[in-house]
């Protein structure tokens, strides 16, 4: 059964669309989908995220278990910063990306997927077991709310005296926010500007509503699951499970530039990594995007000469774009007339480097 977040109520009386994600009962839409994707993308839109794990490390070694255990240099992260990192095996399969707050000297918040969270908070208790640390997974205490879109500041800037202008991206800032605590972080996995509150789950409805609230008149829109997808695709971020996976490293993901071999000491799939870093890559990640209607879909095969060169990890339409477009790994020296096989039409592509969109700051 799937286990809903404290919004649920609030998701059924919007009339949303819940769908099972990773074992959570989540709302796909509102209503339309594109008008969901075209708020952030104009003016703001609110999701519910409540799915996701916050794990925390608390410890005078906290940073130094967080080095050992993932690939980034995480003891070097400043106090109120955030960082993208990732969590691999010793074979530097990928098991989870993560975001990383550094809350104070000795203590840490990871984030991690919804689908990988128990797997990484137990990875994390075993790597951490010869430091000074105490890891406690309380994903089941927090509801996350965020606020994305180029209006989401001017909104949030109504509940809170925090200092908004000051806060960077990736970093986080502990406040009150319509009178209740929350960390307010500038991340998000849209392509936009905009905030993430982490609160306590009884604080999640009020600051909704809240939220909702201060937003109307700036075109606030309820956001859900189909919508993130496609920002997110627009955005050329990955996702867990297409393209990012235990059977590819960073490397393979274009992503080697999270893995930090000059910082001290030892870390899981260090030699793995490093007996592959130098390595050409035998395929990369590109973006495509059809010259025609029809939508390419994770798993269809990308064609070259009507040869299999690749396969597609996410697709979808483009209101950006007005265009459908996918990302894909693809053979390497496979980069030109390309095709992808939709149910045995082998679909024109153009290739074009990621992301797709890149917002106005």
């Amino acid at each position: 059964m799937s286990r809903p977040t404290p919004l649920r109520d609030v998701h059924e009386s919007l009339g949303a669309t819940l769908t099972d994600f990773a074992g959570w009962l989540m709302p796909l839409r509102y209503g339309s989908e594109s008008a969901e994707h075209n708020a952030v993308r104009q003016a703001a839109g609110l999701f519910d995220l409540s799915h996701m794990g916050e794990i925390f490390l608390t410890g005078p070694q906290a940073g130094q278990a967080l080095d050992y255990a993932l690939v980034g240099h995480l003891s070097a992260l400043a106090t109120g910063r955030a960082r993208y990192t990732m969590i691999v095996n010793e074979r530097g399969g990928v098991l989870d990306d993560l975001i990383v707050y550094r809350l104070d000297d000795d203590e840490f918040m990871v984030v991690a997927n919804a689908s990988n969270y128990e797997k990484v908070a137990k990875e994390l208790i075993e790597r951490s077991k010869a430091y000074d640390v105490l890891v406690e997974d309380r994903s089941d205490q927090y509801a996350l709310i965020a606020v994305q879109g180029p209006r989401s500041q001017e909104i949030l800037a109504t509940l809170t005296d925090a200092d908004l202008d000051g806060l960077k991206y990736y970093a986080g800032l502990p406040d009150l926010v319509d009178g209740r605590q929350a960390l307010i972080a500038r991340t998000g996995y849209t392509g936009e500007d905009g905030f993430e509150l982490f609160v306590a789950n009884q604080d999640a409805v009020p600051l909704w509503h809240a939220l909702m609230a201060a937003g109307e008149p700036h075109g606030l829109k309820p956001a859900g699951l189909s919508s993130r997808d496609t920002l997110r695709l627009e955005a050329g971020m990955p996702l867990y499970g297409n393209e990012l996976s235990v059977e590819l490293t960073p490397f393979d993901a274009g992503l080697g530039r999270v893995v930090k071999f000059d910082k001290p000491g030892d870390f899981v799939g260090r030699s793995a990594l490093e007996a592959v870093k130098d390595d050409p890559p035998r395929r990369r990640l590109v973006g495509l995007v059809a010259r025609g209607r029809r939508v390419p879909r994770h798993g269809y095969p990308v064609t070259k000469d009507g040869a299999v060169v690749g396969e597609v990890t996410s697709g979808a339409p483009s209101q950006s774009l007005g265009r459908p477009i996918a990302m894909a790994y693809v053979d390497t020296g496979a980069e030109s007339g390309l095709a992808v096989d939709i149910r045995g039409s082998h679909e024109p592509m153009d290739l074009v480097e990621l992301p797709f969109y890149r917002r106005n700051k």
